[in-house]
């Protein structure tokens, strides 16, 4: 592993037997504590975050979904805890619409996150649940400090979803979002957090705070109703996979979108990408091909895996990512369809403790606050995660009541000659899988740190599939790109398009010997890894 960090950060990694990687420093705080008060690696993970939704709303919240990858010391273990749309939704409520609603209630479906609190404490944690709420509750009962970069979201949220249901409740009197440095208190979410902790979450799905839920979705006329809370359950699933090299980079399976990053991984394999020179163009150039592969295919065909007519195993096949492969013209920018098979704004934090265990968390309310709905004197910010659902006929992601939208946030895990090696992720909606490939490859053929790998300058294709560059990559790169027939846009040097990323990488120990961990944050939010 290379120890320099040749990208302006202003950090250096952290080096503990027991940390905690996250985008908001009184999460991470939060998260040591509780190691601190007996708890383990997944006490940890849950209690930064609880305490996320508080500090970080503009980036998630209580009515958010999740998941998780977990190393219990000798397995990995997924989670998905991602809601349905209410049973309600149908083509017809759509029909007409060329894209699904990006906000409201017609963008909210059943939140996830709260049942993934309780099922991963239940499995593997070591303190009771309701310890997991301490930091949490204070902060939002106390109040803390608002940074520069969340202000800056929360002020243009202000803006874009004032206009919603309830909103408001995340405003102050006079409509503004609190400004920088400013003491935001929160006591009904407190109140909130609390009554989740000492029901076990029973209120938040069949008690109280789903009837409140509930009461209000029919007050707008709105289609999420208790029956949808109720039925709720998460699910636990078995990582999908591919090789690279000594690595094995694992995903949670669809219906989200990490397969998009080992397809593009597994083409990268069949290329002569090692061969290329670190922060070259003739690299990058490659990355970003394999990447735009894997999005058409990701956008073809995964779903609810109920509704996917390919299987991701199909996807991930080694003869059927040589034919991807063998579509990429190492001297020219391409554009691509999907393939065939043959038939056969986020928080993500990571967290790894002294007896081995690691664990790698998302969750979310997707775009910022999410929906813009806020279920009144609650602190729920309901997500808008039915955005995620197309209208178009006979696709396998057409949205439906029941169903499970094609999802953004990932986790990602990676061993390394099968024993674990690193957990991490990136947030920011379609940056996840192309920020996953990116970290896959500086550490695994770079051999660069955790903190550099963080660092390092990054590339993104957006959403209408323009080519956006960190305004850190250096201008030969970009003339580079541009000879290859690249049109690189590049952003501005506050821009958060990027994600905020977050690794812990496990440290070579002696036989007996308690594990050790170097971990890095993302300087581009709040990041910030603690250890002890």
């Amino acid at each position: 592993m290379n120890w320099s960090l040749p990208f302006p950060s202003g950090r250096q990694p952290v080096l503990a037997r027991n940390v905690v990687s996250t985008s908001q420093p009184l999460a991470a705080q939060a998260g040591l504590a509780a190691m601190a008060r007996g708890g383990n690696a997944i006490d940890a993970a849950l209690a930064a975050a609880i305490t996320l939704t508080v500090v970080e709303p503009t980036m998630n919240g209580i009515g958010g979904d999740a998941f998780a990858l977990v190393w219990d010391g000798s397995q990995l273990h997924g989670l998905n805890a991602c809601g349905r749309a209410p049973q309600a939704w149908s083509p017809e409520r759509f029909a007409g619409l060329e894209h699904m609603p990006k906000v409201g209630w017609d963008s909210v479906t059943t939140p996830g996150g709260v049942a993934a609190w309780k099922a991963l404490s239940e499995r593997f944690g070591a303190l009771p649940f309701e310890d997991l709420f301490t930091d949490a509750i204070r902060h939002a009962r106390d109040g803390f400090p608002v940074s520069p970069v969340i202000a800056r979201q929360w002020a243009q949220a202000a803006i874009d979803l004032g206009a919603q249901p309830g909103f408001t409740e995340f405003l102050k009197p006079d409509g503004s979002a609190p400004q920088t440095g400013e003491i935001w208190r929160f006591p009904a979410q407190a109140d909130t957090l609390q009554e989740i902790a000492r029901t076990r979450t029973e209120s938040f799905y069949r008690g109280a705070l789903a009837q409140r839920i509930a009461a209000f979705s029919q007050t707008c006329g709105a289609a999420l109703t208790a029956d949808d809370l109720a039925a709720h359950q998460v699910e636990w699933v078995e990582p999908i996979s591919t090789p690279f090299g000594d690595r094995t980079v694992h995903e949670i399976p669809p219906n989200g979108q990490g397969i998009a990053a080992l397809i593009a991984l597994g083409i990268l394999e069949q290329l002569p990408y090692r061969d290329t020179a670190p922060g070259s163009a003739a690299r990058m150039h490659l990355e970003i091909e394999a990447m735009r592969l894997a999005f058409a295919d990701l956008y073809a065909h995964i779903a609810d895996p109920a509704h996917m007519e390919v299987t991701a195993a199909q996807l991930l096949a080694p003869a059927y990512l040589q034919r991807r492969a063998a579509l990429i013209d190492p001297q020219r920018a391409g554009s691509y369809p999907p393939g065939q098979p043959s038939s056969g704004g986020t928080v993500y934090l990571c967290a790894a403790d002294a007896q081995g265990r690691m664990v790698s968390f998302i969750q979310s309310n997707f775009k910022g606050f999410g929906s813009g709905v806020v279920v009144p004197g609650t602190g729920i910010a309901l997500h808008n995660r039915g955005m995620g659902f197309v209208t178009t006929p006979g696709h396998p992601n057409q949205v439906a009541g029941g169903k499970r939208p094609m999802h953004s946030i990932i986790p990602a895990f990676m061993l390394r000659n099968g024993q674990p090696h690193m957990a991490f992720g990136v947030m920011g909606g379609n940056m996840q899988a192309q920020g996953h490939l990116q970290m896959t490859l500086r550490e695994a053929v770079e051999g660069l740190n955790p903190q550099a790998c963080s660092d390092a300058p990054r590339w993104r294709i957006n959403d209408v599939g323009a080519l956006t560059l960190e305004h850190t990559v250096p201008a030969a790169v970009v003339e580079g790109l541009r000879a290859l027939g690249h049109v690189p846009e590049i952003a501005p040097p506050n821009s958060l398009d990027f994600g905020s990323a977050q690794l812990i990488r496990k440290l070579d120990t002696a036989p007996g010997e308690p594990s050790a961990y170097v971990a890095g944050s993302d300087h581009r939010r709040d990041g910030l890894a603690v250890g002890f």
